[in-house]
């Protein structure tokens, strides 16, 4: 475990590469999803499975989440960014990454490589997108309904979701009520600023979108192909919003694809 110091939070940051004293050929950064979610999530699922494909994986807890600190506020999606900006110059990685993001994580990914085009070689949203007006308004309700359900009614919510579910689960719930309670998470995500469909159009670096075909979210792949210059999408049928957890070798696969792809077509570009 390392905790990595931005300037203006702690984060929680693991890393681990090819191994054997190989070079990696590329590196891979994994940001997760919100709330009950964690750089575990990776960990137990396609991290080190890039690792051994020979690339340098980089993931992190979110501000607030996990091990990370957690500061009472700044918890909009830029200030995520700037997190992930800081913590790769802290890290000196300063050449291209390829960003992967799960959930909200992939909107935190979207959003540097929105800001950072020159730094971003390739972007996978797993059941994500980009921060536009209609996903605030989408954000704000589901975080209001953290908010009613879990945190006013905590007891009873987490008795019953370890009722319904299991100790893990509410263990989480617990943990995601906490930080719903003493943050300004769920005010800040649905005030934050949002892209036009022209600044994410802007986005030139390879885009890979992964959905679950009984998710709602499968319903932006038309929209994302349209927009985006450079965009695949493939929907995994049987899954819903867990695709990472429950398709890892599938998602592992796919975004193994993109990346090496897209490393040997800079390559060519370079000869």
């Amino acid at each position: 475990m390392a905790m990595v110091d931005t300037g203006a939070v702690r984060l929680h940051v693991q890393r681990i590469g090819p191994g054997g004293g190989r070079t990696a050929t590329a590196t891979v950064v994994l940001v997760h999803g919100l709330l009950t979610d964690s750089l575990a999530s990776y960990y137990f699922t396609v991290a080190p499975a890039f690792a051994a494909a020979g690339l340098d994986v980089v993931m992190y807890d979110l501000r607030g989440h996990g091990r990370s600190e957690r500061p009472a506020e700044g918890y909009t999606v830029d200030d995520n960014v700037d997190d992930l900006e800081a913590l790769l110059d802290r890290l000196a990685v300063t050449g291209p990454v390829h960003l992967v993001g799960n959930s909200y994580g992939g909107t935190v990914a979207f959003g540097y490589a929105a800001r950072r085009p020159e730094r971003a070689a390739s972007v996978t949203l797993i059941e994500s997108e980009p921060a536009t007006a209609a996903w605030a308004v989408k954000l704000g309700g589901i975080l209001g309904r953290v908010v009613s359900e879990l945190v006013y009614n905590e007891p009873e919510a987490i008795a019953w979701i370890a009722a319904h579910r299991n100790r893990n689960t509410a263990r989480l719930a617990k943990g995601a009520a906490r930080l719903a309670r003493e943050t300004t998470l769920g005010r800040d995500i649905p005030a934050s600023r949002v892209l036009t469909d022209a600044q994410i159009a802007a986005v030139r670096c390879p885009v890979l979108g992964l959905y679950g075909a009984d998710s709602d979210l499968a319903e932006l792949v038309p929209w994302l192909e349209a927009v985006l210059p450079d965009c695949r999408t493939v929907v995994i049928p049987g899954h819903e919003h867990s695709v990472l957890v429950e398709a890892a070798g599938t998602v592992g696969g796919h975004v193994l694809s993109l990346v090496r792809e897209t490393e040997s077509a800079g390559a060519a570009e370079v000869r």
